[in-house]
């Protein structure tokens, strides 16, 4: 048995310690809004904040995480900065299809955590990694500086 505080809650999950945060959060946890894309750490769909830096949960250890926090898309909207990126994700329809946005709204989150007026160079560098198979990525840019705006 394995502890691991999940969105602010400490939560059993029972399971190897050398199983991804990804496997334990959707097969353990039942929480599904972080995505599998690739199983390894190339698309950014499995990405997470562990204590805040944007991680992807499909190559990261549960053991990684001991005594650390895990975030993920499920605690968004309560945040200010992760709802900040989300209704700039709504109001410029960022989304298409949109199995790769939990990733990259975490990943525009640890951004914008770190960096409250970002830069396109900024926005590039923090969001590779992160594939959008759809193409929205000059979408996704305006919605990080939009957010960016929001919380000046």
């Amino acid at each position: 048995m394995v502890t691991l505080n999940i969105n602010g809650r400490d939560m059993q999950v029972e399971a190897d310690p050398s199983t991804p945060i990804l496997w334990a959060l959707r097969d353990n946890l039942n929480m599904t809004g972080t995505k599998f894309g690739c199983g390894a750490a190339l698309c950014g769909a499995c990405t997470v904040h562990l204590d805040g830096a944007a991680i992807r949960s499909c190559i990261t250890p549960i053991s990684a995480a001991g005594g650390k926090k895990i975030t993920t898309i499920e605690a968004m909207e309560a945040d200010k900065v992760g709802k900040a990126v989300q209704d700039a994700w709504v109001k410029l329809d960022v989304p298409q299809c949109g199995y790769c946005q939990s990733g990259q709204v975490m990943s525009a989150t640890a951004l914008l955590r770190t960096n409250k007026a970002p830069s396109d160079a900024d926005i590039d560098g923090a969001m590779a990694g992160n594939i959008c198979r759809c193409g929205t990525y000059q979408r996704i840019r305006a919605a990080i500086k939009d957010a960016a705006k929001t919380l000046a």
